[in-house]
């Protein structure tokens, strides 16, 4: 079945100066992509005539649809409703049953219908006009040489409803389209290219109909699986093949699926095992604990934390020796394996996680740089260590620390 490609293309120069955030575009996107369309190019072009029928003519020639969003108010500055015509080689003439929508939604409101109001009645002869419930700019609809122009406001929440209502039923109708199915593959503790490296055969052997792509994040990498075809259980049931493929390959390194966050299968883990945990965080200054406490539920595992950032309390509160801060500092081995073993016990937990270091821009040395982190995990029974050499950029390495300390409990449960 043939692929149908889909560029979205948005209209106004507030876009491109940065006073308006495109959130439409990514809506869309995932809009299509449930229908089996593929986006395969968004544009940004300003209010002139120009830059418009430019792009609408760039669209047109490597896209089966193009949606449009934006620039359909009543004043000079928008464009896209004349542009339309023009490029159609349609007059423009006043649509009588938008007219009468137009004046009933001022008029129903108290506001004043003027002459300026009475201009989003106009919609060139050759669209079919899409009515537009929530607003006063109606969207269109186009067709040439078997290809579709949609034009749609630029308003949210008026463009979702068009597009739910009236623009997605009608393009899954107008299209023969593929499923298109994807699968995330969430990994932690792995770097791009080494993973890539682990699964080089794995990947090289992928089905024509089966693609994967690599989404590197903060200290974490996803794998998506795209599978393209006619029938959706089937494309469930072979992509799971190659999931059961992978997992001796790269299974360690793997958390969750989909929208599952490393908090969420840290969380889910310790239900499992029916553990609780307790958190002591100096560099990460609770981070750790903030992204525990976002999942509902965390209550069944979590006990509670401290911050002791300064040494004082790392003594007083999670049993610190003295000895320790003076002869190895309270970025070390030594003092982030008490502090872990004093949460345990401090807030009567089964595992006890801490972290320390130097997220900086200053107070590091020689000896110990910037981003220089010990964090640790503690059941009663062992004490696992780690340190880690981040970087430079403070908020970098305290997303870094949490994101390390969440995969040092996960690694720990999971063995």
């Amino acid at each position: 079945m043939k692929q149908i490609l889909a560029e979205i293309l948005t209209i106004g120069d507030e876009i491109l100066y940065g006073q308006i955030t495109d959130t439409n575009s990514q809506w869309i996107s995932s809009e299509l992509d449930q229908l089996g369309i593929k986006v395969v190019r968004k544009t940004t072009v300003g209010d002139t005539e120009e830059a418009i029928l430019g792009a609408f003519a760039e669209a047109e020639a490597r896209a089966d649809m193009v949606l449009i969003t934006g620039g359909l108010g009543p004043t000079n500055d928008d464009l896209t409703m004349p542009m339309l015509a023009q490029y159609f080689d349609s007059e423009i003439v006043m649509n009588e049953s938008v007219l009468t929508h137009v004046k009933h939604f001022f008029e129903s409101r108290g506001r004043t219908f003027t002459e300026l109001n009475k201009r989003q009645a106009l919609a060139p002869k050759a669209a079919e006009v899409l009515h537009n419930e929530l607003g006063t700019a109606p969207g269109t609809w186009y067709e040439k040489n078997g290809k579709v122009f949609v034009s749609m406001p630029g308003v949210p929440h008026e463009m979702k409803n068009l597009m739910k209502t009236l623009v997605l039923p009608k393009l899954a109708s107008f299209f023969q389209t593929p499923v298109i199915y994807h699968k995330l593959i969430k990994t932690v503790g792995i770097g791009e290219s080494f993973l890539a490296d682990k699964i080089k055969d794995w990947e090289e052997s992928l089905p024509e109909h089966i693609s994967l792509a690599y989404l590197p994040s903060v200290g974490q990498v996803k794998l998506r699986l795209t599978a393209i075809g006619d029938n959706r259980e089937h494309l469930k049931k072979d992509v799971q093949e190659l999931i059961d493929e992978l997992m001796p390959l790269a299974g360690s390194y793997i958390y969750g699926y989909d929208n599952t966050t490393l908090e969420e299968a840290v969380g889910q883990l310790l239900k499992a095992k029916g553990k609780t945990i307790a958190l002591a965080e100096s560099c990460s200054g609770g981070y750790v604990q903030h992204k525990i406490t976002t999942i509902a539920g965390s209550s069944e595992y979590f006990q509670g934390g401290v911050v002791p950032y300064h040494n004082n309390h790392k003594v007083n509160l999670l049993g610190v020796k003295p000895a320790t801060l003076e002869v190895h500092g309270a970025v070390s081995e030594a003092c982030v394996k008490e502090m872990a073993e004093g949460a345990r016990k401090l807030f009567n937990a089964d595992i006890g996680a801490s972290s320390s270091g130097i997220a900086g821009p200053g107070g590091g040395s020689e000896e110990k740089p910037v981003g220089t982190v010990w964090i640790a995990f503690a059941d009663g029974k062992e004490t696992i260590t780690k340190k880690l050499q981040l970087t430079q950029n403070r908020l970098l390495n305290i997303e870094l620390t949490q994101i390390s300390v969440l995969n040092l409990v996960r690694k720990s449960l999971s063995r």
